[in-house]
């Protein structure tokens, strides 16, 4: 491969004030998929306001792969990652919490489920995290199996734990999606709206033992009721054509 070539897969991490967290997954990144495939590593620092920026300049003179986006004030989790998605080279495109309770371990298991679908398959394909044993505390659990339980009735996306951050998906396919604030809760509802199909494979989820969330729970419960609106007037509203095949006859042939 030479320098030119994109790599085959891009992880994005979007982080906000997550500056005691920043080495130890980078590093856990590398170990995770050095020798398996190339790969590019995209952090989104979305308005940092702690010693974030100054920690991913460490990781980067250690790691020549590693791409720093930065936005000047926050913008929220789903821009950081948009953000980080128009910033990525590679076709596919895998996404982790930048608190570390993702385990970038799994991200080869999330790929190997893509690679038993074929390439055409595969490219229609979103392969999301599904958390069976959750290390959050009881307030956040609940909340979560609640809005899940909602959010499966309500979009029909089949999807056990969408709120999971550890996902895969294609790059091409993701900027069709509409953009919007909060969109990351309902990708694989914008992925099924675009045709495509929607994997839950289980993942370890960890305790956070490094700094705080700085997305609340009680805003992400009234906000996510406007959103779910929002995705349900969009799922009714995409139609898709049928094209045409060139020896099909014409109606009045």
């Amino acid at each position: 491969m030479t320098t030119d070539s994109p790599p085959d897969l891009a992880v994005i991490v979007p982080v906000r004030n997550e500056a005691d967290n920043i080495l130890p997954l980078i590093e856990e990144i590398h170990q995770a998929l050095e020798g398996r495939l190339a790969f590019e590593v995209i952090y989104v620092d979305d308005g940092s306001t702690d010693t974030t920026p100054l920690r991913l300049a460490e990781a980067r003179r250690a790691h020549s792969r590693l791409k720093i986006v930065r936005h000047r004030t926050s913008c929220g989790q789903s821009q950081a990652i948009m953000s980080g998605v128009h910033a990525a080279r590679a076709a596919w495109i895998a996404t982790l919490d930048g608190d570390g309770q993702n385990d970038p371990a799994d991200i080869p298991a999330l790929l190997a489920r893509l690679h038993h679908k074929g390439a055409d398959a595969a490219a229609r394909t979103m392969v999301v995290g599904w958390r069976a044993t959750r290390r959050d505390g009881w307030n956040k659990r609940i909340a979560s199996r609640l809005a899940n339980r909602l959010r499966a009735a309500v979009l029909k996306d089949d999807t056990p734990d969408t709120g999971c951050g550890l996902k895969v998906f294609p790059r091409a396919v993701f900027l069709d999606f509409p953009c919007f604030d909060h969109m990351h809760r309902y990708l694989p509802a914008l992925m099924i709206r675009e045709g495509g199909e929607v994997i839950s494979c289980p993942v370890n989820h960890r305790p956070r033992t490094r700094g705080r969330s700085h997305y609340g729970t009680l805003d992400r419960l009234w906000v996510g009721l406007f959103d779910l609106i929002g995705v349900m007037w969009l799922q009714r509203r995409k139609s898709r054509p049928r094209l045409v095949a060139d020896d099909e006859a014409l109606p009045w042939s």
